[in-house]
Order: C-alpha cells, then sequence, then structure tokens
C-alpha cells in the first residue's frame, strides 16, 4: 500500500518500527563502501595472468620493438589493432594511451583549451564563454573536468533512449558558446540507459552553432553486459561520417573495468584528421605510453572473442549483486510510491530516484548507520540535483554477503525519509 494512504495512526506505528530497526543497524557498527563503481577482488583476479604473460623472455611487440623503450606515440601496432575492433574504427583512427581514458579526456579537453580543436580552430580558452551540455544525472568526473576548467554546464534530462534531443537540438542551433556534450552512450552511468540509433543519428546531423563543437563520447561499458542480450549502439564515428561532421565525434574506451582498474589501457577514436592534430600536440608531451601493458593486454586477450569470454567471467560475479539490490527494492519499496529505480542489463550503477527533497538526507543516515553512497548531488553539474531525489547505487565492490543488509538498511532510510515529509 502507498504510504500516504495510511491513516495518521498506522504511520505513526510505521515509524516507530522503522526507527527501531534503522537504531538496530547502527547497533551493528557496520563499515560498508557504495560509493565508486570499482571492480571488486573477485574481478581483479581474473587477470591475473597479465602479470606473467609478458616476462624477461617475452617483452618484444610483433615487429621488433623493445616495449621497455621509448617510443610509439599512439601504441604498439598490435594493441591499435585489437582496440581498433573493440572501438570499431580503423587503425588510422585511434590512439592507445596510457591507463586512464579520463585522462584522455582530460588531456584533450585541456588542449582544446589552450589549442584549439584543429589547425584552424581558436583556443576555446580565448573565447568569450566555454559551454558544456551535461545528460544528468551523468558521471560525477565528467562533471568535475568541467567545473576545474571554469566551463559552464547545461543539464539535459534523460530518458530510457539518451539525452533529451529536442532540448539539445534547441541549444545547440543558437548558442555559439556551446563547445560540446559529454555522453556515456552504453549502460550509461548512472541510469544504465542504452543511446537509441535515433539518438545517436540526431546528434551526428544535427546543426550546430559552434563550428568547433565536439562529442566526448565515453563508452566506457561497451561490453559490461549482466545478460546475454547484448544491446548494441550505433557507430557515432560512422554516422558523424555519413553527416559530413567527422570531426565531430570523439569516442574514448577503456580496460579499466576490464583487467586491472589501476592498469588498464585507455584509448581514443575519432576522424583520421583529428588523429594527426591530436599526434601533433601529444609529441610535446610525451615519447611514448607503457608499451609493456599494451603489451600485456594483447597477449592475454588475443583476440575481441578473448576480450567477450572474459566479459562473460565479469557479469558472472556481478550480476548477483545487482540481483540482490533488485530483489530488496522489489521487496522492501515497490507498491509503497516512494522510489523508482534503473533495472540496467550492464554497466555498474543502479540509478534510484527517491521523493523529491530527500536525497541528501537518506545519503545521511544510511552513513550515519555504516553504508556510505556515493553523495546525494555527485550525478548532476555542480553537485547539484534540482530536485535532491537521486541516488547512484555501485554493487560491485561490496562483498555480495554485504548487499543485502546495505540496501536493507537503504530502504529503511528512504521510508522513514518519506515518512517525516524529508
Amino acid at each position: 500500500m502507498e504510504l500516504n494512504r495510511l491513516s495518521h495512526q498506522e504511520k505513526i506505528n510505521l515509524r516507530v518500527g522503522l526507527q527501531q530497526k534503522y537504531n538496530d543497524f547502527k547497533a551493528r557498527y557496520l563499515s560498508l563502501d557504495m560509493t565508486r563503481g570499482k571492480p571488486c577482488a573477485e574481478q581483479l583476479d581474473l587477470s591475473l595472468e597479465m602479470l606473467t604473460c609478458v616476462n624477461k623472455d617475452y617483452f618484444k611487440a610483433e615487429d621488433g620493438t623493445d616495449c621497455r623503450n621509448y617510443g610509439g606515440l599512439d601504441g604498439i601496432a598490435e594493441a591499435k589493432a585489437l582496440f581498433s575492433e573493440f572501438m570499431e574504427v580503423t587503425t588510422k583512427e585511434i590512439i592507445i594511451g596510457g591507463n586512464s581514458s579520463l585522462n584522455m579526456m582530460y588531456d584533450m579537453i585541456l588542449r582544446a583549451m589552450v589549442k584549439g580543436v584543429a589547425p584552424d580552430s581558436s583556443p576555446w580558452g580565448r573565447q568569450p564563454a566555454v559551454t558544456f551540455l551535461c545528460p544528468s544525472p551523468g558521471y560525477d568526473r565528467h562533471f568535475f573536468i568541467c567545473e576545474n576548467l571554469g566551463i559552464k554546464m547545461i543539464p539535459i534530462d534523460m530518458d530510457d533512449h539518451g539525452p533529451d534531443m529536442n532540448q539539445i537540438e534547441a541549444l545547440v542551433a543558437k548558442d555559439e558558446s556551446i563547445k560540446g556534450i559529454w555522453c556515456v552512450p552504453k549502460y550509461s552511468n548512472p541510469t544504465g540507459c542504452v543511446y537509441s540509433d535515433d539518438t545517436v543519428e540526431r546528434l551526428a546531423n544535427m546543426p550546430t552553432a559552434a563550428k568547433d563543437f565536439r562529442i566526448f563520447w565515453d563508452n566506457a561499458y561497451a561490453y559490461h553486459h549482466l545478460t546475454d542480450e547484448y544491446l548494441p549502439v550505433k557507430n557515432l564515428l560512422s554516422a558523424c561520417k555519413k553527416a559530413n561532421n567527422a570531426e565531430r565525434a570523439l569516442m574514448f574506451g577503456s580496460t579499466s573495468k576490464i583487467t586491472f582498474a589501476g592498469a588498464g589501457v585507455g584509448m581514443l577514436a575519432a576522424s583520421t584528421a583529428n588523429i594527426a592534430f591530436i599526434k601533433k600536440l601529444m609529441s610535446f608531451q610525451s615519447i611514448g605510453p607503457d608499451k609493456l601493458n599494451q603489451l600485456r593486454h594483447v597477449r592475454f586477450f588475443k583476440n575481441m572473442e578473448g576480450i567477450r569470454v572474459h566479459m562473460q567471467k565479469h557479469a558472472k560475479i556481478l550480476k548477483p549483486r545487482f540481483d540482490t539490490v533488485q530483489h530488496i527494492l522489489e521487496q522492501d519499496l515497490a507498491g509503497l510510491d516512494v522510489a523508482t529505480w534503473s533495472r540496467p542489463k550492464g554497466g555498474y550503477f543502479i540509478s534510484l530516484d527517491t521523493p523529491n527533497g530527500c536525497a541528501k538526507k537518506i545519503v545521511d543516515m544510511a552513513a550515519d548507520a555504516g553504508v556510505k553512497l556515493t553523495p546525494a548531488g555527485n550525478t548532476f553539474p555542480y553537485n547539484h540535483d534540482p530536485r535532491d531525489c537521486n541516488i547512484r547505487i555501485a554493487p560491485s565492490f561490496t562483498p555480495l554477503d554485504d548487499i543485502r543488509p546495505a540496501m536493507e538498511l537503504v530502504a529503511i532510510c528512504i521510508k522513514l525519509a518519506a515518512l517525516d515529509g524529508c
């Protein structure tokens, strides 16, 4: 029964019972961290062979390059071959970098601020204003980059098909200061939505007032399926080429949640013109990435089938955690009209919406009882959720046996906050 349909006395009785359960949780002195989408130890163990597949007798690339030495600005050939297939581009349209795609995104924006995004474009930092569109709820670290560099952010509503394209098209058509948009197109962080073909086509084709507009396409969860249903996303670069906007697409990928989170491989895919311009600027920044790590990845996976099989192993570890979250939310909150939540088929997060004005209170209550969640507001630009309702649930790192009590506590906090009117 919906909570607002209970009588006054029924609400009082329910609140007393929930408060006792909450106090019982506090007495257990839990210390659980669900703040970030980190791989758990079981997932990291899947890649232990990487620590031995390159050794003192096996450190050269296929062309004889000594991977211990300088060079190879855009990656070794076999890494480019494997990960160009991973990114669905050609080997001429990819740069294989260091361990972090987030670092590559930051570098890309910083270069744009100082040097522009093309040989004939003005540096963003010399223009009167720079604005980014930010589908929200979204990835907090994208927003932190913009805030750190003084880039204005405009939140964009999300639905099951991706960002609100009507809103986006209206904004970019008239505002020359809008230089880019952040996109997590598959199993989006945190909603888990998958961009539709129509969304991709409209992003590729839409007229923009800024000639140097760029789509920062963070396809972090391209192969992070939780089910046997592999949901495809239309290739953005191909769509942009067809629309005569080839330079619009900047696509990023990573193995950080596939192999070792702190020692993965980041990559950037783009048009050949973009790649040439970026490589020229990179030549002043680096003499080359960690080629031994790239070699480890190629030797470990061998091919795309190796990556797919590996990700099936990840799914077997992650799915029970996601299923447990879904079970508790359904069991404890369904029908009460106090929360809605996503049911993703992949990725690392579940997006939970509480009554308006309640998210911060719920996160604080959970923390006081020993369960840390992503700070309320982090999924929006400037850490400001205008409705104060969204909470990102990250079940990957928490031990499976601890997810049930953690989510039972979260459900209690939600019901208490709803009864108190937040």
